[in-house]
């Protein structure tokens, strides 16, 4: 038998390690810890806010990591620095980072925004604006609303964060058509819009699905899913609007053939916000069934 040096023992050293990793599912093809992308990147939401572990940051991203997700998204300003730093270590995105904005309010938004965004500088994270203040569909509120969100942007370019309008029952900016309507007052495209399938459900129908994702269609930047009922059935008390992806009578797959038809190309969040039990248990399902609406097999 021939003897090897120790460049060629390198080599299969390095070989033999690589298929034991492919086997573990850390390196598969384009896959992230072992769970495919899928067309579009899988990011989670809210899944703290229920947890009946209460993880923490760090423990979240983990758990996050460790069940294949692309990356994370973070509700509010506290914590930020500590989720940036524990999304990079884990190899996660912050995809978004969710704003509270109120009109009616003196000041509008939080004011620690400069100081805490700057963390996010060059992550290309969305700032999501949650805006309420008034009545739901409230015109009246339009040109302030400009005003603020102008005022918002002028912090987030500086550190490189895009705007996005988060539509969500109840709140002044209630319907995708508010968020589209202030979104087309700002030049090219500078303000985009979010579809949030829970806050749809539970305000629109069932039969414009494809005239909101249509009439969306220029602004159209982020999508955030989760199980639910239908809208006639939440309407009628009769439905969950806030479910793991496993469950509820929409069929997912429509939506996700709609965003394929329109050309959608962002990302797609998990809306956890509201479940609870073991948030690690239900995110499990989820993303099982994300996989499976993606043609991947599970593991």
């Amino acid at each position: 038998m021939k003897k090897l040096n120790l460049s060629e023992l390198r080599v299969i050293v390095i070989i033999f390690l690589t298929n034991i990793l492919v086997f573990a599912g850390v390196i598969v093809g384009d896959e992230v810890g072992g769970v495919a992308k899928g067309k579009y990147p899988f990011y989670a939401l809210c899944m703290d806010t229920h947890d009946a572990k209460r993880r923490n940051i760090e423990q979240q991203n983990e758990m996050l990591r460790e069940l294949g997700f692309d990356g994370v998204a973070h509700l509010w300003l506290k914590g930020l620095p500590e989720r940036v730093a524990s999304a990079k270590k884990n190899s996660l995105k912050v995809m978004q980072v969710y704003f509270a904005v109120n009109l009616s309010a003196n000041p509008p938004f939080d004011q620690q925004l400069a100081n805490v965004l700057p963390c996010l500088k060059g992550e290309g994270t969305q700032l999501a604006l949650l805006i309420s203040g008034g009545k739901p569909s409230d015109t009246s509120f339009d040109a302030k609303a400009v005003e603020v969100i102008g005022q918002i942007m002028a912090i987030a370019e500086k550190s490189e964060i895009s705007v996005v309008i988060y539509p969500h029952r109840d709140f002044l900016v209630e319907k995708v058509s508010d968020a589209v309507r202030i979104a087309s007052k700002f030049p090219d495209g500078k303000v985009g819009v979010m579809f949030n399938l829970c806050h749809w459900a539970a305000v629109d129908k069932s039969e414009n699905l494809e005239s909101v994702l249509n009439f969306a269609k220029p602004y159209l930047a982020a999508v955030t899913i989760n199980g639910t009922d239908t809208p006639e059935e939440i309407k009628y008390k009769k439905g969950n609007w806030l479910q793991p992806l496993d469950k509820g009578s929409f069929q997912m797959k429509t939506l996700l053939d709609l965003l394929e038809k329109i050309d959608y190309c962002g990302s797609i969040g998990l809306q956890c916000y509201g479940i609870g039990g073991d948030a690690k248990e239900h995110i499990t399902r989820s993303i099982k069934k994300w996989r499976s609406l993606n043609g991947i097999d599970s593991k």
